[in-house]
């Protein structure tokens, strides 16, 4: 009976992190968000076939499993282990493995895969820690950690290890600072992140232009005309938080 209890508190805290965690649940009513919310539908569902896998009921756990999947678009393996006030933002395409551990507090948004690498046995999914946030398509794969408070950006491949409170984005994941502050907040500007890559190539071609303009100075040249062209920081609104 205690199992239970702890499912109906879960729900509970569940709830209120979409109410805290998503704009458009402000003002919603606790049941339009369960029967309207297609992440928390999906998590609702996962409490209890956890469960039923935790009290070794036979083919139910995985069953459930499978219909809500086709209905909420969200995977969710009964044995994941998945603290309290964990929120799916959207949902659609989320995909969560059987030995992934998630903290407290943790948001994911949609399209966000925790992971296996191959086919090895035991431990092959991420584990995050407390307050951890995902951005839309990320994908974490293989047995590493994330550290408490990190954020992975949007469409951003991890498969190394994330220190606490970093920032990490790209193909390869990087760990990154904005303007040499880490992002706050579980709603951070997944749009204005660092480039690693883009700032690279900047780099380079700034390289490049000074080596051209030597050489053309040691010829008694005046060098090439055209600059580099600067790297616009892009502008608009953040889609972060719904």
């Amino acid at each position: 009976m205690s199992r239970w209890r702890r499912v109906v508190s879960e729900v509970r805290a569940d709830v209120a992190a979409a109410r805290d965690r998503d704009p458009a649940a402000q003002g919603v009513s606790t049941f339009e968000i369960l029967t309207s919310w297609a992440g928390v539908q999906a998590l609702l569902v996962h409490r209890a076939a956890h469960a039923l896998l935790e009290a070794r009921v036979p083919l139910l756990p995985r069953t459930i499993a499978y219909v809500t999947r086709a209905v909420t678009g969200v995977e969710i393996h009964p044995a994941a282990q998945i603290g309290r006030s964990f929120f799916i933002d959207h949902g659609s395409g989320v995909v969560i493995g059987e030995t992934a551990k998630i903290g407290n507090f943790v948001t994911l948004y949609q399209g966000v895969t925790l992971g296996g690498t191959g086919f090895q046995r035991g431990k092959r999914h991420p584990t995050l820690g407390d307050n951890v946030t995902v951005g839309s398509g990320a994908k974490l794969l293989g047995p590493i950690a994330v550290g408490d408070g990190a954020k992975i950006g949007a469409n951003t491949v991890v498969v190394e290890d994330v220190p606490a409170g970093a920032t990490v984005v790209g193909n390869p994941g990087h760990p990154v600072r904005v303007e040499g502050k880490r992002v706050e907040g579980p709603d951070a500007d997944w749009i204005h992140l660092p480039d690693p890559i883009a700032d690279a190539i900047k780099s380079l071609s700034e390289r490049l232009a000074a080596i051209e303009q030597r050489l053309a100075e040691i010829d008694g040249e005046s060098g090439p005309e055209d600059e580099v062209p600067a790297v616009p920081r892009r502008a608009g609104r953040s889609s972060a938080g719904g």
